[in-house]
C-alpha cells in the first residue's frame, strides 16, 4: 500500500521573550517617612555649610563666581550651536574664545582711550577747582547782599570755597583710583587665566551638572523644587542677560552721543553711565550730573550744556521706551528698591564678590517668598474666621 509523503510542519520559531526590566535597587534598610525635625535639621545644615563655606573662601571665590556667572550668561548660544550638530565642548570653547577676545579688543582698543581720558580729567582738576570756588564764591557774597553780613560773613565764604574744591579735587582722585585699580584686578593672574579656563569646564558640563543636582532632590519635594528653580531661572535669566545688553548699548549710546556733542569727557562718563544703570537710577543721575557739570566748565555758552543734557533726555527716552521694553520687558519680578538694596548689602557683606552674588541671591529669595506668601494665603494661619 502506498503512503501518501505529507510534507512536514514547519517548526514554530521560538517566541521571543520581553527584555528583562532592571529591577530598583531595594535600600538596605528599611525605609522610614522623614520627620519634620529630620527635615529642617537637613535645611539647616545646608544653610550652614554655605555660610561656613562662604566665610573660610571668599578671599578665593571670585573667579569660580565669575565663571558660573559667564557659563550661565554663555548656556543658552551654546545650547543653540549644540543643536545645530556641534559638540558640546566645541560649541563651550568656541563661546569662551570669543568672550576672551572681545574683553583683549576692549583692552586693547578703548583701554588707552579710556586713560588718556583720565589724564585729561587729571590735568584739569586745577581749573576746576579754580571755577567751583569762584562759583561758590559768587554764591556767598550774593547770599550776603540778600541776607546781611551778619548771617554770611567772610569766613564762611572761604570756608565753602576751599570745601568745594576739596571735594572736586577728591572726586577725580578716586575717579583715577577706581579706573586705574579695576583694570589693575583685571590683570590679576586668577582672574585672567582661571576665570576662562574654570568657565569653559562648566559650560561644557552644565546641562550634566543641572542633571545631576536635579537626581539629588529629595522625591518628595522634587516637583515643588523644580518650579521654584525654573522661577529663579526665569527671572534671573531675563534680569541678567537683558540687564547687560541694555547697559552694553546705553554705554554705546552715551559715550558715541556725548563726544559728537563735543564734551572732552564724553567718552569716559558716557561708559561709566551706561555701565552703572545696572543699579537703577544711578547710572543716569550720575551720569546726567557729571556730564552737564563737566560742560558748564568746557562750553562758554550755553548751547554746549543744552547739548548734553538733550543726550540724557533722549538716552532716557530710549531706555524707558526702546531699549528696556526690548531686552527686559514685563519678565523681571525685581523691585529697583529691592535690587539696590540687594547690591549694597552684598558689597557690604563680601565686597565685590558681593556685588555679583546679590541679585541671584535676592531673585531666589524673592521667588521663595511669593511661594511662601501664595502657600500662607491658602493656609488656616490666613483663612481661619475670626
Amino acid at each position: 500500500m502506498k503512503t501518501l509523503d505529507l510534507p512536514s510542519p514547519e517548526p514554530t520559531p521560538p517566541v521571543a521573550s520581553p527584555p528583562a526590566v532592571p529591577a530598583e535597587p531595594q535600600p538596605r534598610f528599611p525605609l522610614r517617612s522623614a520627620t519634620r525635625a529630620q527635615r529642617f535639621g537637613l535645611l539647616a545644615g545646608l544653610l550652614l555649610v554655605l555660610a561656613a563655606a562662604l566665610h573660610l573662601f571668599a578671599s578665593i571665590l571670585l573667579p569660580f563666581v565669575m565663571a558660573a556667572g559667564i557659563a550661565y550668561f554663555l548656556d543658552p548660544p551654546t545650547t543653540r550651536l549644540t543643536r545645530a550638530g556641534m559638540s558640546r565642548g566645541v560649541a563651550a570653547l568656541l563661546m569662551v574664545v570669543a568672550l576672551v577676545a572681545a574683553g583683549l579688543l576692549f583692552a586693547l582698543l578703548l583701554y588707552p582711550l579710556l586713560l588718556a581720558q583720565v589724564g585729561i580729567l587729571i590735568s584739569r582738576v586745577p581749573s576746576y577747582v579754580y571755577s567751583v570756588r569762584l562759583w561758590a564764591g559768587e554764591v556767598i557774597s550774593h547770599l550776603q547782599e540778600r541776607l546781611g553780613s551778619e548771617f554770611v560773613d567772610e569766613r564762611l565764604r572761604d570756608l565753602v570755597g576751599g570745601q568745594a574744591g576739596a571735594m572736586l579735587a577728591f572726586l577725580a582722585a578716586a575717579l583715577s583710583r577706581i579706573v586705574g585699580g579695576g583694570f589693575a584686578l583685571f590683570n590679576v593672574l586668577s582672574l585672567v587665566v582661571v576665570t576662562p579656563v574654570v568657565a569653559f569646564y562648566l559650560l561644557r558640563d552644565w546641562r550634566r551638572a543641572v542633571a545631576r543636582v536635579d537626581s539629588w532632590l529629595p522625591r518628595r519635594y522634587a516637583g515643588v523644587l523644580r518650579a521654584q528653580a525654573r522661577e529663579v531661572d526665569r527671572i534671573l535669566s531675563a534680569w541678567v542677560r537683558g540687564q547687560a545688553l541694555c547697559c552694553v548699548a546705553l554705554a554705546l549710546f552715551y559715550a558715541v552721543a556725548l563726544s559728537a556733542a563735543g564734551l572732552d569727557l564724553g567718552l569716559i562718563v558716557g561708559m561709566a553711565a551706561g555701565l552703572l544703570s545696572f543699579i537703577p537710577y544711578v547710572g543716569s543721575i550720575t551720569g546726567g550730573v557729571a556730564s552737564i557739570g563737566l560742560a558748564f566748565a568746557q562750553f562758554p555758552t550755553w548751547t554746549g550744556v543744552a547739548a548734553v543734557a538733550g543726550v540724557f533726555v533722549l538716552g532716557q527716552l530710549l531706555e524707558g521706551y526702546v531699549i528696556y521694553p526690548r531686552f527686559l520687558g514685563d519678565r523681571v519680578e525685581l523691585h529697583a528698591v529691592w535690587v539696590i538694596f540687594a547690591l549694597f548689602a552684598g558689597g557690604a557683606a563680601f565686597g565685590f564678590l558681593g556685588v555679583l552674588m546679590a541679585v541671584p541671591v535676592a531673585a531666589a529669595i524673592g521667588v521663595l517668598l511669593r511661594f511662601w506668601l501664595r502657600r500662607y494665603l491658602q493656609s488656616p494661619l490666613y483663612l481661619d474666621p475670626p
